[in-house]
């Protein structure tokens, strides 16, 4: 598979970076609605023999617009990349969202930043894309710069689950936020994943028979605090299955940010420092505060077997 390339900003671009059929928007967590996006940009990249495209913002216009807000990243940049790539995707522009592109109208981003610096070829976007200055673009607004411009312009309709509810990022975050990671793994088409370096902490976990791999949450929305059977992936390549406490650790005193602690089952090695992924694949029960340490340790066990149970059809 050829490795995407990553491009950072929309002027003075070589040739071969430019005349791609774009997919544009935020895709955070490219969930199954974002792929219907891609699937029209791929289709049209195919039927004009030019690279297929993903447009997307640094950072997130929310974060922008809205910086108060509570963290919702579903994925970190290089999460995004890996998943772009294992879709098709060849170049990736990242924009960066400053001033100057915030106060650019719906018309100045098209005539400006998709002609004139991208040279976009053909433009996807989703039925409910936004764009310029005061969010005044649509995709009739865009069909029609397409238009004058010379650029083709197709619109996803809304996807959906059997039920009828629309994929969204929003969709996802609420299911994390519930404690339902199944719900969040359907919208995105695989398990959404915290990706970290291992960080050196108290071993208290170590010392009590169940070393933990300590991965701190940063951007990512805080999924419901408590226990989860997990899926990690190891920068070799290796998947282990484990159980993950999600939370501040109300028994122990002196945790204030809420961490990712992961015991990996049947491992032993030392990976700090190390970046693993870990998915969240189903959840067991709330974050609690225990009398001791040793009534926390003997839960801590039941709970791994618990995960064990769940995951032994797949790592057997």
């Amino acid at each position: 598979m050829r490795r995407i390339r990553v491009i950072r900003g929309w002027q003075d671009l070589q040739p071969d970076d430019r005349g791609a059929s774009l997919a544009m928007g935020s895709f955070d967590g490219v969930h199954r609605g974002h792929q219907r996006v891609i699937a029209l940009a791929a289709k049209a990249a195919g039927e004009l023999g030019v690279p297929l495209g993903v447009i997307t913002f640094d950072p997130h216009p929310r974060v922008y617009f809205r910086p108060d807000e509570p963290l919702f990243r579903l994925m970190k940049p290089d999460q995004q990349a890996r998943a772009l790539e294992a879709l098709g995707v060849d170049i990736l522009h990242v924009l960066p969202l400053n001033a100057e592109l915030a106060e650019m109208t719906d018309r100045e981003f098209a005539t400006q930043v998709l002609h004139e610096g991208l040279g976009a070829r053909h433009v996807a976007v989703g039925f409910d894309n936004s764009f310029g200055k005061g969010r005044t673009g649509s995709p009739e607004t865009m069909a029609a710069y397409g238009r004058e411009l010379g650029f083709g312009v197709s619109v996803a309709e809304p996807a959906a689950d059997g039920s009828g509810d629309k994929f969204s990022s929003t969709a996802v975050r609420e299911a994390l936020r519930a404690g339902r990671p199944e719900d969040a793994a359907q919208i995105l088409g695989r398990p959404f994943a915290v990706e970290g370096a291992v960080q050196r902490g108290r071993q208290l976990g170590r010392r009590l028979g169940f070393p933990t791999a300590n991965v701190a949450l940063a951007d990512y929305v805080t999924p419901r605090f408590g226990v989860y059977a997990t899926r990690s992936r190891l920068p070799d390549g290796r998947e282990i299955p484990g159980v993950a406490n999600i939370g501040v650790n109300p028994t122990v005193e002196g945790f204030t940010d809420a961490l990712l602690e992961v015991w990996l089952q049947d491992f032993d090695e030392d990976i700090y420092d190390q970046i693993i992924e870990t998915d969240l694949v189903a959840f067991l029960r709330p974050e609690e505060k225990f009398e001791s340490l040793e009534i926390m340790a003997a839960q801590v066990m039941r709970d791994a077997q618990a995960a064990r149970d769940l995951l032994t059809p797949e790592f057997g």
